[in-house]
């Protein structure tokens, strides 16, 4: 599906997935969306609109000339630029609704029927130069779930909230993996505690690492006893901020020679780059997946939190979906609430093709663990 098929001849289709005409119009006269008819006919012609706009490279005003040409509207491009900042509210509700719909096929991943939920963020970088200059962005928190090979949830923040491990709301029994940015001892003890088990990757000198009895343990002197093993498998404790305990598992698997000599180039890069002598810990660490779970030993041993972990790789398939298949890029203009509807309408586009995603897929690699 294309943008201009969404907007064209699948049309009507795409109104069904989003409730039907008569629902539309009820939701947006609800919100004060869509007041009454004038310069639009319906409700749904408003979200044509937008989405034509959004999902386009029209600009404002070539876009209200294409709506006057076709017969779906007679407004200035002022006037749709008002009509544009008043929709998040309603897209809001319309990607919850796509979120909350039925999954597609399933595939087996051997975890016990155990719902899979993969975490992490992607960023859009916000229009103006000002805003380049000082780093803004736009950041798209999501969950992508397994079996079911789909995104469960989206939040769209600035640059100013960071990720979070406990910004989706947990699904009890469900595995949730995240990469190094998500080890955060006090919101993965709300995720335990919510009914969730844990992947995460951890940086060597991400947490303070501590035994049972509180005595600090040596991450690094650990992982070079075990090079001749490859892997480490055992119980650790982490220290929070306010002094208190997580008791968790570390599993480190060392990585092949190949993989090893590509991770220390890279380490080595990133230092020079910021003017600076990379560490030893450093390089030591760079021949290891470090993480850290919540899983037991006997029915999950560490081999297998090794595959889990890999299929992390599946969202950042999604995400790279959403931004080269379904066209995500920086918003136009400096609207806030445009740049938010903008991306919002993407998230749309996005849950619209999952499931013809789904079909194409087959045994292709965002079917297999990377």
């Amino acid at each position: 599906m294309t943008n201009e098929s969404l907007l064209d001849k699948d049309w009507d289709a795409a109104v069904a997935r989003f409730g039907g005409a008569e629902h539309l119009e009820n939701e947006a006269r609800a919100l004060g969306v869509f007041r009454r008819v004038r310069a639009l006919k319906c409700a749904s012609d408003l979200l044509r609109l937008t989405l034509a706009y959004c999902l386009g490279s029209m600009g404002l005003r070539l876009t209200a000339a294409w709506a006057e040409a076709i017969g779906l509207a007679s407004l200035s491009n002022v006037a749709l630029l008002k009509r544009l900042r008043s929709m998040v509210p309603w897209l809001e509700i319309l990607v919850a609704r796509l979120l909350a719909a039925p999954a597609g096929t399933a595939i087996c991943t051997q975890t016990d029927n155990r719902m899979i939920r993969l975490v992490d963020a992607t960023t859009v970088a916000k229009s103006g130069r000002d805003a380049r200059s000082a780093g803004g962005v736009w950041r798209v928190h999501a969950v992508f779930d397994l079996p079911s090979e789909r995104f469960s949830a989206f939040e769209l923040t600035d640059e100013t909230e960071g990720e979070r491990l406990d910004r989706a709301a947990v699904v009890p029994g469900e595995i949730r993996i995240a990469d190094r940015a998500y080890l955060q001892p006090e919101r993965l003890a709300r995720v335990l505690e919510a009914g969730a088990d844990v992947i995460i990757r951890a940086p060597w000198n991400g947490a303070r690492w501590i035994d049972e009895e509180g005595n600090r343990v040596d991450l690094i002197a650990m992982l070079r006893h075990s090079r001749k093993k490859d892997f480490v498998d055992r119980p650790i404790w982490i220290e929070t901020a306010v002094k208190t305990r997580l008791a968790v598992r570390l599993v480190a698997l060392r990585k092949s020679e190949e993989a090893i000599t590509a991770s220390v180039e890279r380490a080595k890069r990133a230092a020079k780059d910021r003017g600076k002598t990379v560490r030893p810990e450093t390089l030591l660490a760079a021949e290891w997946v470090i993480l850290v779970t919540s899983l037991d030993a006997e029915t999950f041993p560490f081999q297998k939190i090794g595959e889990l972990y890999r299929m992390r790789w599946r969202i950042e398939i999604a995400f790279k979906h959403l931004k080269s298949g379904v066209g995500l890029g920086r918003p136009p203009g400096e609207d806030a609430a445009v740049a938010k509807a903008h991306i919002l309408c993407h998230l749309l586009l996005i849950l619209l093709t999952e499931p013809l995603l789904a079909e194409q897929l087959g045994d292709s690699p965002r079917r297999e663990a990377a």
